[in-house]
């Protein structure tokens, strides 16, 4: 059967399309904070922890919440759509 048949998905831009689309972008939109924000606090808090156990306060904490804060900024431009454009390391035509 070909599903073809229902209304709403005339085209490529139906109203069904476009309502997933504006989902799937408020999700994305409401996901990203959380996950920058979640990766500094766990690495600051095993910091922090890490800091108590071996009295070596402040150091840990800055480092591990740097580290938290570089892998969340990675995993928000990972998750983030990409303009369609080529990835570094592939070759164009042109080249």
């Amino acid at each position: 059967m070909d599903d073809n048949s229902d209304p709403d998905s005339s085209g490529p831009s139906s109203p069904r399309k476009k309502a997933e689309d504006v989902t799937r972008q408020s999700a994305l939109a409401l996901e990203l904070p959380f996950t920058l924000v979640g990766a500094v606090v766990v690495g600051g808090a095993l910091g922090y922890l890490l800091d108590k156990w071996l009295h070596t306060s402040p150091w840990l904490l800055v480092i591990l919440g740097a580290v938290g804060f570089y892998g969340g900024v990675r995993e928000v431009i990972r998750r983030l759509p990409g303009d369609g454009g080529p990835k570094r390391g592939q070759r164009t035509n042109s080249e």
